[in-house]
């Protein structure tokens, strides 16, 4: 197993199903944090939708289709970040993330991010990395901007969440401008 130092006692590692119960409690903690602009909690409410939804991801590690990791904050998971898509031969990816309170304003999403970005575009061969957000998520926005994303447009009334259409946002950055800033 490897894990990634985000500092100040937090680590990225991959999240599998075997942390089933784990995800689940952390979920639970967090519900209506997460849910305000993702619909995970709403998807993994009791101990088999959680195996299910880490088992898709297992599957799609294995596929090379999309991936998940875990935020753990003094050995404890407090939130996510993952490839939600991932189409190698078209050079594409769509990043996200989720986090409980308890560990929000600490810059560690912004961290996360950077880790998984740097592994696609470096051997994944990742030319394209999106990242879709509510319009309302300023916090969400925030890391994309800290990321070096440009915002290339807004899908008005895209998605449909918990009983009224949201925008949403898309933001993405490119290979080339990714390592441009990564030499800064």
């Amino acid at each position: 197993m490897f894990a990634v130092s985000l500092g100040d006692g937090a680590e990225l590692r991959p999240l599998e199903p075997w942390h089933a119960g784990e995800f689940l409690s952390h979920i639970d903690r967090g519900r209506e944090f997460i849910g305000r602009y993702v619909g995970l909690p709403d998807s993994v409410t009791d101990l088999d939708s959680s195996l299910a939804f880490l088992r898709a991801y297992a599957e799609k590690a294995a596929s090379d289709t999309g991936r998940v990791y875990g935020i753990w904050v003094d050995g404890q998971l407090a939130g996510g970040v993952l490839f939600r898509t991932m189409d190698v031969p078209k050079g594409t990816a769509e990043a996200g993330c989720w986090l409980e309170p308890s560990a929000a304003g600490r810059g560690l999403v912004t961290k996360a991010v950077r880790a998984i970005i740097d592994w696609a575009v470096e051997e994944r061969g990742i030319h394209r990395v999106e990242w879709v957000v509510s319009s309302e998520n300023a916090a969400s926005i925030a890391v994309a901007r800290r990321l070096g994303m440009t915002k290339d447009g807004v899908l008005r009334e895209s998605y449909p969440y918990r009983g009224r259409r949201h925008d949403m946002e898309v933001w993405s950055v490119l290979a080339p401008e990714w390592r441009a800033g990564r030499s800064d």
